[in-house]
């Protein structure tokens, strides 16, 4: 498989700007080697140009709410392989659906029973969550303490007990800042599925 480039936030960010952005050439010549590779090694009798052109033009409406994060490696590079996955297996279920019940369910069967297969739909999800997280405890109208308990809580696996002692409030506070950040995480993660759905 081709190279994985290095992750650019500037020029992730300048295209989240701008969907007309000059920079769209320097972001194709980039990533469309290894994207080719992606397709050719895990989907090769998917058309190789379709899928990459299709995630091309998904991904002008997906920048706009993608935030990228430095710390978090593979992210970006997760969350590109799964809109290839993902319409891959489009094509490969439009195509199912003209043979005939036993071949489909051969087909089907092998795909869903793949572990590299079933990785990368784990890597897709993992990718999202980590992607939402970030834009959650980057959301400055959220109060620290609020980001603080449910990290210790939500993400660390902390006993609410322990940070009620450390912070001096209440578990009753410490339950619903993270119920609140829990609906806030979903809503965060459904969005970026929900655009990537639309244009599937």
């Amino acid at each position: 498989m081709a190279d994985i480039p290095e992750t650019s936030t500037t020029l992730l960010r300048d295209l989240a700007q701008n969907s007309q952005h000059a920079r769209w050439g320097e972001f194709v010549s980039r990533y469309r080697p290894m994207m080719e590779a992606y397709m050719r090694n895990r989907f090769p009798t998917v058309d190789v140009d379709d899928a990459v052109q299709e995630a091309l033009i998904a991904l002008i409406k997906v920048f706009p709410v993608y935030k990228y994060s430095p710390e978090e490696t593979g992210a970006f590079h997760n969350y590109l392989t799964g809109i290839l996955r993902r319409r891959a297996l489009r094509v490969i279920e439009s195509e199912s659906r003209r043979l005939n019940k036993e071949q489909k369910y051969h087909e089907i069967e092998e795909l869903t029973a793949s572990s590299e297969n079933k990785d990368d739909g784990s890597s897709w999800r993992e990718s999202v969550l980590e992607i939402a997280l970030q834009q959650l405890l980057a959301d400055e109208s959220i109060n620290d303490r609020t980001k603080q308990v449910f990290v210790r809580v939500a993400v660390n696996g902390e006993k609410p007990e322990a940070v009620v002692q450390s912070l001096g409030i209440t578990r009753n506070s410490v339950d619903q800042m993270k119920a609140r950040m829990k609906d806030r995480l979903r809503e965060l993660a459904n969005a970026l599925m929900k655009v990537e759905d639309e244009i599937g």
